[in-house]
């Protein structure tokens, strides 16, 4: 099958819709097919070999200038490719700004306006180049906010357009308001312009119908997967005491301070000492003061020792520190669509403890490495947390379930298995490995 898939770039944050994009990627390469995977915003980051195309479309820089600047809105031919280089993307990545919510709803309403919007020339750069190229048998969307450009790259390529669904929900939740409303409006008028859509869980199908009123014919489920090259399913090394571990971005809405509060009521309660609590991830700097206050109530509980922040780490560090973890969590307050990090903390061995809400349930009912519990609630965390620090064997037994599982339904070979799936009936073309 040839597909022409593009992938959203989130400036200098290891991000998981990019990590799944072209994990996804690679594996349909690997097994014969031809995808061009093509980078929108910024060049994208993996801790994997990035298979991305080197040209990416609607800039950062130029997307930005031409909201706030009517002269930029017109071609400016050397500026324009000067604007475009990967150097003055990369460069600019460095800055949050460029994907934090809160100051992007204008933005963001006028990229689901598409060719009605400010960024109508990156469109024009875009179809121009697309009516060059080789007529693919799909093109993929990485989100729904990027649903305006659906009907102008359906024109150019004459071929079906899916939207993959992964997240974004919740982006569109932290807009401002009237953003936030009139994002969704442009959305839900814009499901007729897609020919499908691939929601990465059953629950993210599940809410997206209801939130757009999608029909169930359009609607496809390619479960998330990984590329499970580095991962061990074998014993893990023994450590001194007992290691809880993080690995997400550091932000309020992931629950790093409700596994911190967990951890002191564990170290409280339940007697349990030769403890850590470690966490890793992208920190942006406008959450640096989040994570300065858990240090201060670790600190306050007299267990400042016993937490420590690991930075972001490469594939190499991420695969060393959860293998060293007696037990992983990433307690979030809001229903996450995916689970990334809790496949990858399976993936090696290592027993979760997550909270009873968006994927979830799924995810754990599937494989059985680990245990639910209420949501945004720290004692019953707690309570997860130490059944397994005082049951090893059970925990044991968790770890291997979970790695087992994740082998055989979260792999980037079953992803890219239900991915083909969706793409077939959505092109109504044959998907066989090997098909061009």
């Amino acid at each position: 099958m040839k597909i022409l898939s593009f992938t959203a770039g989130a400036a200098g944050m290891y991000c998981g819709s990019c990590l799944r994009d072209n994990a996804l990627a690679a594996e349909l390469l690997r097994q014969g097919h031809q995808v061009l995977l093509v980078p929108l915003y910024t060049p994208t980051l993996t801790d994997e070999t990035n298979v991305s195309h080197r040209r990416v479309f609607f800039g950062g820089i130029s997307a930005y200038l031409e909201q706030h600047w009517r002269f930029f809105r017109r071609p400016l031919g050397p500026l324009d490719r000067l604007l475009d280089s990967r150097w003055a993307l990369s460069l600019a990545a460095r800055s949050s700004s460029a994907v934090n919510p809160r100051l992007l709803g204008r933005m963001t309403v006028s990229m689901l306006r598409g060719e009605e919007g400010f960024q109508q020339k990156e469109i024009r750069k875009l179809t121009e180049w697309l009516r060059g190229e080789a007529a693919p048998d799909l093109v993929t969307l990485p989100n729904s906010l990027l649903t305006g450009m659906a009907r102008p790259v359906r024109e150019a390529v004459g071929r079906p357009v899916c939207c993959t669904l992964q997240g974004e929900e919740l982006f569109i939740s932290q807009l401002e308001e009237p953003y936030r409303t009139e994002s969704l409006g442009l959305i839900r008028s814009s499901v007729e312009q897609v020919d499908g859509f691939v929601a990465v869980s059953r629950f993210s199908a599940d809410a997206w119908r209801g939130l757009l009123a999608i029909p169930e014919k359009k609607m496809h489920v390619a479960p998330l997967g990984i590329s499970l090259e580095g991962y061990s399913a074998g014993a893990r090394p023994r450590t001194d005491g007992f290691r809880i571990g993080y690995f997400a971005r550091i932000a309020p809405e992931k629950g790093l301070h409700l596994l911190a509060e967990s951890y002191v009521r564990l170290r409280r309660e339940a007697g349990l000492k030769g403890a850590m609590l470690e966490a890793a991830g992208y920190l942006a700097p406008e959450h640096r003061g989040y994570l300065r206050a858990i240090e201060r109530r670790m600190k306050d509980a007299g267990l400042s020792g016993e937490f420590r922040y690991r930075g972001s780490l490469d594939r190499a560090q991420k695969i060393g520190f959860l293998r060293s973890l007696d037990a992983f969590s990433v307690p979030c307050t809001y229903d996450e669509p995916k689970g990334l990090s809790v496949l990858e903390a399976m993936a090696s061995g290592v027993p979760v403890v997550q909270p009873r809400r968006g994927a979830f349930p799924e995810i754990l009912e599937r494989t059985g490495g680990g245990l639910l519990v209420a949501p945004d609630n720290p004692a019953e965390l707690a309570e997860g947390l130490r059944s397994l620090w005082k049951d090893p064997a059970t925990a044991a037994g968790l770890g291997r379930r979970g790695a087992e599982g994740v082998r055989e339904h979260f792999s980037a070979e079953r992803m890219a298995a239900h991915a083909l799936e969706a793409y077939g009936s959505i092109a109504g073309v044959r998907t066989h490995a090997g098909t061009i």
